[in-house]
């Protein structure tokens, strides 16, 4: 038998899922700062980001409290904040960007996704495929 020996080799830094603009950064400070509606005392630990399958363009980002970090989880810390992505929608968000919007009609998160394909005309669902991956040498 032979001995076999790890080296551990520094690992180049991974660039972020996603991104937020400052004006996201900004929204998800003030909803993790406000007392739970629930009654609860513990607080949140991050927003958790997803995809699910929905609308009529076929999918749609969603967003949940996390009381906690999963196993699985992607956790981003962008501009003082931290999101989690579920590692489902990992393919799907890879590269985009999360901004916030204010309008005279509504206010919310928009993703700038370079995944996406297509979306529906009220802009509440989308098409998107995964990101391919990364091919290394």
């Amino acid at each position: 038998m032979t001995d076999l020996q790890t080296t551990t080799r520094a690992r180049r830094p991974r660039p972020k899922v996603v991104t937020l603009t400052e004006a996201a950064a900004a929204r998800v400070r003030e909803i993790m700062e406000a007392p739970r509606k629930d009654g609860a005392d513990k607080p949140y630990v991050a927003l958790r980001v997803g995809v699910k399958n929905g609308g009529c363009a076929g999918q749609e980002y969603t967003f949940a409290y996390a009381e906690r970090i999963e196993p699985m989880d992607e956790v981003v810390e962008d501009k003082g904040v931290t999101i989690l992505i579920e590692p489902k929608a990992i393919l799907f968000l890879i590269g985009s960007e999360i901004d916030y919007e204010t309008t005279k009609l509504a206010s919310k998160f928009v993703f700038r996704n370079p995944n996406q394909t297509d979306a529906c005309g009220c802009g509440e669902s989308v098409t998107i495929i995964p990101a391919a991956a990364l091919e290394t040498d």
